[in-house]
């Protein structure tokens, strides 16, 4: 069960901001790119700490902070530390320390290089700073396996928590990467739009934009949650991932592979197609990715997908890498909490291509007006022909 949620993207800190401004259709896109602007880290940490963490890690701490405070936890967790972990995604870690760095070596010379410059560039120091702050001393790592991270990360954190091994687990991803390296490098290699706008499921799409941010869920057993007394915003009924097997950047075209995750995540839900009321897909705007998880939904869904809305938030706050899953599964919730879904920021021109899909140019209410639980997806597919689904109930 998920008891608290936090997250920090270029719509601003906290994820009553990603909700409200995502269904209002806004984007928190500026110059091409999809910065925290209204980051402050110093409201959270003190100098000393942020001197000892990357970017990368500071987002996810102040995340991290929202979401365990809204699960309630104080200074804390409510369960043995031994049976509490920490799982986050995160595709570069603390790559802008090491360019940092980098640059002091080549400058200024080896001598002036911090002594700090390992535990900050470490993707591990990510949720081991996190297990630090919160005191949690349970099962504790990153995962790497880029843009699927975060949604890995969730998926092992249900499963620990499934298998017996963890009363709680805080789960979710953080990436800091906007720096010339990375941007220069994605777009030679051909994924980054050359035009600086980016539209998922666009007839003129051209690539994704980067962007940053963090997005942490405290995930609890529910029995132990209700024996608390703990409000849950939602459960993270499924799970489920493979991988293409074809190339290390080009997803596989017929997504088969990708639908099998996506089938995974419902029957490990127990859910029936015809009960999916809303996809955040993975979307980033790329012809080949957009092409590939239309396929792989149709195979998955089959006739029901066409009664699905389905949008990408990767047009209002940028491709965010391994914190894109957490950050996602986020907004999922939300929608389904709120029985409210965003749109894909600036869709107006849907590739006609995809016209299998129930795009949305604005925000759509779901559920019907009816009472029960709604059911969502989130998609995550990435570098290395990594796939991961989750299934949302609220």
């Amino acid at each position: 069960m998920v008891t608290g949620v936090g997250a920090v993207t270029a719509l601003g800190t906290g994820a009553a901001l990603l909700h409200d401004r995502a269904v209002a259709g806004e984007s928190g896109i500026e110059g091409g790119e999809g910065r925290c602007r209204d980051f402050v880290p110093e409201e959270t940490l003190t100098r000393r700490e942020r001197r000892r963490m990357d970017r990368c890690c500071q987002l996810a701490v102040v995340a991290g902070q929202e979401a365990v405070s809204q699960a309630g936890w104080g200074d804390t967790p409510p369960y043995r530390a031994e049976r509490v972990g920490c799982i986050i995604g995160t595709g570069i870690g603390g790559l802008e320390s090491l360019e940092q760095q980098l640059d002091v070596l080549r400058i200024e010379g080896a001598q002036d290089v911090s002594a700090l410059t390992i535990p900050m560039m470490m993707a591990n120091s990510v949720p081991a700073q996190l297990a630090i702050r919160f005191g949690l001393r349970g099962e504790t790592y990153s995962v790497m396996s880029a843009c699927a991270g975060g949604t890995q990360a969730i998926g092992a954190g249900v499963r620990l928590i499934r298998n017996g091994e963890a009363d709680a687990v805080v789960v979710g991803g953080a990436e800091a990467g906007l720096t010339d390296f990375i941007r220069a490098a994605f777009l030679n290699a051909g994924a980054l739009s050359p035009t600086g706008t980016s539209v998922p499921f666009s007839r003129d799409r051209d690539g994704f934009l980067m962007g940053e941010g963090a997005g942490v869920l405290v995930l609890e057993d529910g029995d132990a949650a209700a024996g608390r007394g703990a409000e849950v915003l939602a459960e993270i009924s499924g799970y489920g991932s493979t991988t293409d097997a074809h190339h290390l950047t080009a997803p596989e075209p017929t997504g088969a592979a990708a639908a099998q995750a996506v089938r995974r995540a419902l029957e490990d839900a127990g859910t029936p197609e015809d009960e999916v009321t809303y996809i955040n897909a993975h979307g980033t705007g790329t012809e080949l990715n957009d092409l590939a998880e239309a396929s792989a939904l149709a195979q998955a869904l089959g006739g029901c997908l066409a009664d699905v809305p389905i949008s990408s938030t990767k047009s209002a706050v940028g491709h965010l890498l391994g914190a894109a899953g957490a950050v996602e599964a986020i907004a999922t919730l939300q929608a389904l909490r709120h029985r409210l879904a965003p749109p894909t920021a600036g869709l107006h021109d849907p590739d006609p291509r995809l016209d299998g899909l129930r795009h949305l140019s604005r925000a759509c209410p779901l559920g019907d007006g009816a009472d029960g639980p709604v059911v969502g997806i989130s998609t995550s597919f990435g570098f290395g022909g990594h796939n991961a689904a989750l299934v949302l109930r609220a």
